[in-house]
């Protein structure tokens, strides 16, 4: 008779650690929400007829979309699996990380046609002066001023702590939205030398400013795109920064192995947006094979780390081809230290 064995975690909620950064990500996030609605509103006031200024304003409205994405998703993914949703609704947190990138890839796209097409046409943009304190000032420094300040939130403030955090939480949404908040000195370095470009005479200089802003909204939109893509078309999951395959998948299948009575194993483990389901696939030693055992060893998979959602242990001879079967022997002393690491702090989050 084919037995199987089947984890699910429980879903009282998150191990300690990971509350205490999931309260500090949804509380960064709203602070990003405020920081960015005072910045949009100051940088409309001082627009002027910069093309450069005007698509690091349309970037900053963009900005908004990944915090908004993550605050909604996070009500969804708390939600226990349902008939209806047997997985639960995890990959909403995918979801948000799509709609993301394809909206920032698609106004991205827009704005360097415009840009292109406004140096083609030789449009000439104007910086003219305003009356300060009853003092005659020239739009531009009060431009390069507002692009100075309010840099120092997302590379100095909430850039940083969302970079932090994402990897606790294994949150490829973060860690795109604080990717995208670091790097906005390069947005804002590019609008401030368009505007000193017209001041001074060059006038292909906004143009171009505005091109190199777009071209990077276009980069993390198609970066994100790809990237949301590929995990809800069921990839084997992968790092929090898509670097590489997720050392979980190797050390389950040295989990697996080590069991007494399994020859060998492989595994599917995919990425439902913040946690792993896991189809373990095992040839054991005997052609008799309990429920129990199968039980056993599913829970101590589900042990290894808090982000392993659900497991399935299927007995199965031969494996099927496409399972993951681990990284070299050669390399399974570092797969090793991080599966009793693993051990350690699951341990100490019950």
């Amino acid at each position: 008779m084919t037995t199987a064995g089947f984890y699910q975690a429980a879903h009282e909620g998150l191990p300690l650690t990971q509350q205490v950064a999931l309260h500090k990500a949804v509380r960064w996030q709203i602070f990003t929400i405020a920081y960015t609605t005072c910045t949009i509103v100051v940088v409309a006031q001082v627009l002027g007829s910069s093309q450069a200024m005007k698509t690091a304003w349309v970037e900053d409205i963009l900005s908004l979309i990944p915090q908004i994405s993550f605050l909604v998703a996070m009500r969804y993914v708390k939600r226990p699996p349902t008939r209806a949703h047997p997985y639960g609704m995890h990959r909403a947190m995918g979801t948000g990380h799509l709609v993301a990138g394809v909206a920032l890839a698609a106004v991205g796209t827009n704005l360097a046609w415009e840009a292109i097409t406004g140096l083609i046409a030789g449009d000439h943009p104007t910086i003219g002066t305003v009356n300060l304190l009853h003092h005659t000032v020239w739009l531009g420094w009060l431009m390069i001023a507002v692009m100075v300040l309010i840099v120092v939130g997302p590379l100095f403030l909430y850039g940083p702590a969302k970079a932090r955090l994402a990897p606790e939480l294994h949150n490829k949404l973060l860690f795109a939205d604080a990717d995208m908040a670091k790097a906005d000195w390069h947005t804002n370095a590019a609008s401030i030398v368009g505007v000193l470009g017209t001041g001074l005479g060059v006038w292909w200089l906004d143009g171009a400013a505005a091109l190199f802003i777009s071209i990077g909204i276009m980069r993390d939109g198609f970066t994100n795109a790809r990237s949301a893509i590929l995990d809800l078309m069921d990839q084997t999951a992968r790092q929090f920064d898509d670097s590489e395959v997720h050392p979980l998948a190797t050390q389950i299948v040295e989990y697996l192995e080590s069991q007494s009575g399994i020859l060998k194993a492989g595994i599917r483990m995919r990425d439902q947006g913040q946690v792993f389901h896991v189809e373990a696939f095992v040839t054991p030693t005997s052609s008799h094979v309990s429920l129990e055992d199968m039980a056993r060893i599913a829970q101590g998979v589900g042990n290894l780390d808090w982000k392993i959602q659900d497991v399935v242990v299927v007995p199965t001879d031969p494996l099927p081809p496409e399972v993951w079967r681990g990284v070299p022997s050669d390399q399974r002393e570092v797969a090793r230290g991080s599966v009793i690491r693993g051990r350690l702090r699951r341990r100490q989050s019950q």
